[in-house]
């Protein structure tokens, strides 16, 4: 924690974090205006403060440039500052993220992070790929009701079609041309809905595994430290 003094009053927490894109990577750091983690034992989730003036400094990899990704500033309030001190706000705490991401024991900050985070984590990651799963099942129940769909559309649009060949009428027309709420327009829109869909479906899908890579990530390595903490005992005392 930093204390701010002079014009700026107030403290920067700074912790540990996973990256910004990679959940089960723990190789960043947040920093953030007011507590960071202070409430979340001892409050629900709907009442817990947004995450507002904070900071995450991460890398892709460890020899890449810094890389910021900083929340909306705003007050507890709601309200935006001024351009110049959002500027000075985020170069405060960007000061403080590089200089913990520089101590020596920033690894040790980052894994006790990681034993901090990681059951939150897991909860999220399993309602994300549950969450992606279902969205996948509703896109694929349309591009299957799309296929049907398609069909009436055609075969009305060519009962129409026989209509005016033997009738021609400007209302018929009407239906027969490409335009809103036509059946020229239904078939076009059946026609690109199932394909829509389907690569929709596919992203999704390819979410909901993601998620659950990360999670398997996650636990192992949860094993892997408990493992290790098992095995000190006994290799202090063959050492002794």
């Amino acid at each position: 924690m930093f204390d701010l003094g002079g014009a700026m009053r107030g403290s920067v927490h700074v912790t540990g974090t996973h990256h910004v894109r990679h959940w089960d990577h723990f190789t960043a750091v947040r920093a953030c205006l007011g507590p960071l983690n202070a409430f979340q034992a001892t409050a629900p989730a709907d009442v817990l403060p947004r995450l507002a003036r904070s900071l995450t400094l991460y890398r892709d990899t460890p020899a890449d440039r810094p890389q910021v990704s900083v929340y909306p500033m705003e007050s507890a309030a709601g309200h935006e500052p001024s351009p110049r001190t959002a500027a000075t706000l985020t170069a405060v705490l960007r000061a403080c993220a590089e200089h913990v991401e520089q101590r020596a024991d920033f690894p040790q900050i980052l894994t006790a992070s990681r034993e901090r985070d990681t059951p939150t984590l897991l909860r999220f990651l399993a309602w994300s790929a549950d969450y992606h799963r279902g969205a996948a099942a509703r896109l694929e129940d349309k591009a299957h009701a799309s296929r049907p769909a398609l069909r009436a559309a055609v075969a009305a649009w060519w009962t129409v079609a026989r209509w005016f060949t033997a009738h021609p009428s400007p209302v018929l027309l009407l239906l027969l041309a490409d335009r809103d709420g036509s059946l020229a327009r239904q078939v076009d829109v059946q026609a690109w809905l199932g394909p829509y869909c389907l690569t929709e479906a596919a992203g999704e899908h390819d979410r909901a595994r993601n998620a659950e890579t990360e999670a398997a990530s996650l636990r192992a390595q949860q094993r892997t430290r408990r493992a290790v903490h098992q095995t000190r005992p006994a290799t202090s005392a063959i050492a002794g």
